[in-house]
Formats: structure tokens, sequence, C-alpha cells
């Protein structure tokens, strides 16, 4: 397996027409972030969106419901499956975090990760075996590197490509593509290598300054070319030939980031809703603080009321049923808990 910087010119007219539209798209996804009054609004709702999505393409598939009633920090969740998302939510938040605060996206932040998605330290692969195989007819498609030295040679690699511009005079996106592709031909993790690849594409726009939250989230858009990704990925690895693949990912971004644009917007628009309709009909209940939890949690309870608003219970479960008979939120009884579901914002994250 070669090492990073490749030694040709990937960036052909095509490819650099595809990166300015992607870029624009980019740009404007970032720009309407900046519109939304409390980030921790898409951090919560946005990350957990994509987590589903990110899982799904392993096969941890979940609903939209069981993902927005499940809950990490009071460790309650819905099923098997929702929990594994919010570890993969939770982790590419640490990791988003830890390339904030240094600029940095390296092995120890990529470790970091894994470990959180997959609940384990197990770390790099230490012995052979794996083998990449066709879902469909078992045969083995890829043999990644077997033996621990030559995965941490190639990791170690692949972080001085992350880190250094200079090994490599190209545009970040086309770099982006090339790191992901990298990544996932080490595959240098016995699980989890898909869901920390994505979340390296994430932070590495983060890393660049691109994004200034890890909003543009991919898996969607993988999961709906799943073919084409495992076919491109396979084929600069027969082939050499970079500019199919390129035009993949950078296809991915332009479209997810224009699929983020109005689906942010249309949130921005919903708060805007809700903003005047609670201030006119239930002025002594408005707050921002109420307004930011609504859209912070899709399915929110009472405790969420309480904490985020530092009020007594009994004050929640007022403000909560008030809500629910004015027709702004729908009451769910699951099990012995009560959830208060902002249908509209559920109905745009679960694209129904």
């Amino acid at each position: 397996m070669n090492t990073l910087p490749i030694k040709k010119d990937l960036e052909t007219k095509v490819v650099l027409r595809k990166a300015v539209s992607a870029h624009k798209a980019l740009a404007e996804l970032k720009g309407v972030v900046s519109g939304i009054p409390n980030e921790n609004i898409l951090m919560e709702t946005l990350t957990l969106r994509e987590a589903r999505e990110s899982s799904a393409i392993e096969n941890i598939i979940s609903t939209y419901d069981e993902v927005y009633q499940s809950n990490i920090i009071s460790n309650q969740f819905a099923s098997p499956a929702a929990k594994e998302v919010h570890m993969y939510a939770k982790a590419l938040k640490t990791g988003f975090g830890l390339v904030k605060e240094t600029g940095l996206l390296t092995i120890n932040y990529i470790l970091k990760i894994q470990a959180e998605v997959e609940l384990n330290n197990a770390g790099f692969r230490k012995l052979p075996g794996t083998k990449l195989l066709n879902d469909r007819t078992g045969e083995i498609v890829y043999t990644p590197p077997q033996d621990q030295e030559s995965i941490l040679s190639l990791m170690n690699n692949l972080e001085h490509f992350i880190n250094d511009d200079s090994l490599m005079d190209v545009d970040p996106l086309i770099k982006m593509a090339i790191i992901h592709h990298q990544f996932e031909s080490i595959h240098p993790f016995y699980d989890g290598n898909g869901r920390t690849g994505r979340i390296i594409n994430i932070l590495y726009l983060i890393q660049k300054g691109l994004l200034h939250l890890p909003v543009l989230y991919l898996s969607r858009y993988i999961i709906k070319h799943k073919n084409d990704y495992y076919r491109l990925l396979q084929s600069v690895r027969n082939t050499g030939e970079w500019e199919e693949w390129l035009l993949f990912m950078l296809d991915g971004i332009e479209k997810t980031a224009n699929e983020g644009v109005i689906l942010i917007a249309d949130i921005q628009k919903l708060m805007h809703e809700y903003k005047l309709r609670i201030r006119s009909d239930y002025p002594k209940l408005y707050s921002q603080d109420l307004l930011n939890n609504l859209f912070k949690y899709p399915y929110t309870k009472i405790e969420f009321i309480e904490n985020d608003l530092s009020i007594s219970r009994n004050t929640a479960i007022r403000y909560l049923e008030a809500l629910v008979n004015g027709g702004i939120l729908k009451k769910h009884k699951i099990g012995r808990n009560n959830y208060y579901l902002n249908k509209k914002l559920f109905s745009l994250l679960s694209g129904k």
C-alpha cells in the first residue's frame, strides 16, 4: 500500500470545477448556521441525525423516534441500536472539541474517537486476518495491511499528511477525499473504521475552517450511493485512477451542503414561528431558554425543561401541558416516561 502524498496531479479541470461548486455550497452552509441563535440546537439534533445515518451504513438500524427519545446524559436508550447512535454522536463531539482546541487531527484523537464509537480500547489491529468481503457473494474484495508495524507506519504517515499542508499543494476538499480513501484502505481497527472515517471527514473541514460547527453529514449521500462508494474506493486501489472517486466525494459535499442549507433554514423559520406563537399566546411562559429546549430536544421531557430553565418540576409540567393544549407539542407516554414531541421539528429532521 502506498504512502502519502500522491505523486501525480489530481486537480484536473473537471475536478477543480467540481471543487469550486462544492466550496460555494459549503460557504453557504457555514453562513446559514450562524443564523441559529444557539449552536447547541444543531449540535444536538443534527449530530444525532448523522450518527443514525452513519450507523445505518454498518447495518445498525434505529428509528428517529428511538434516537430522539434516548438520552446519553441520563443513560436512557430506547434500543441497543439507539445507544450505539448516541455513542457515535458523543465521539463526534469529542473529536470536535479536540480539533477546536488544538487545530490538529492526530492519531491519538482518532484512537479516542474510535474508542468512544466502539466502547472499547482495542486500539489498532494487532492480529492478521482482516479481509473486506462482498456482502452478497462473500468473496474477498480487499485485504488491508495485516501487520501492526505497517498499520502504525501508515497511520503516522496519514497523521503527517493531514496536519502538514506543505506535503501536497491541493485543494482541501480534494485532500479530504484522499484522507478518507487512505484511512479506509489502511482499515486500522477491528471495528468502527467506517464510522470513524466519516467523523474524520467532518473534523478535517472544521480544522481547515471550512465549517465552524460539524454540520456537514455525508452519510445520507453514501447510503443513497452505497454501491458506487464501495466500487470507487476499490477502483482507486486497483487502478490508481482518482478522478471518478474525487468527483463522487465532491458531489457528495455539494449535495449534502445544499440539503443542509435548506434544512437549517427550515429549522430557523420554524423557530421564529414558535417564538411568535408562544410570545403571543403564552407570554408568561416564553423565554429564549424554553424555545432553545424545544428545538434542542425534539422529544423533550420534564427534567430537560427543569434543568434548562432552572424551574421546579411542577412549573415545568405546567409549561409543557400548556404547550400540549395549544397544539405546539404532542404528549407521548412511553413506559413510565412522558415525552413531549415537537412534531414539526421532528418531521424536518426525519424527512417525513
